[in-house]
């Protein structure tokens, strides 16, 4: 029974999880023969001040970043 758990920060839409749902469960099934009534995806989604990146927050990285490309424009 494959149990995967997927962590994303929230912006995925219900179609994007569907669909993400739908290749991991095949790739398990093409790959392994696993069957896909015994494999279980569990997508969570972390809000971003609760994942840390490159030292700082995501939220903060993100609002850094877009800061730099703005400062290029």
């Amino acid at each position: 029974m494959p149990y995967v758990n997927v962590r994303i920060t929230p912006a995925a839409t219900r179609e994007q999880k569907s669909q993400i749902i739908a290749e991991i469960t095949d790739t398990l099934g093409r790959v392994l023969g696993k069957a896909p009534e015994h494999t279980h995806v569990v997508i969570d989604e972390i809000a971003e001040e609760n994942w840390g990146f490159a030292g700082v927050p995501t939220d903060v990285y993100r609002a850094q970043k877009k800061s730099d490309s703005s400062e290029r424009d």
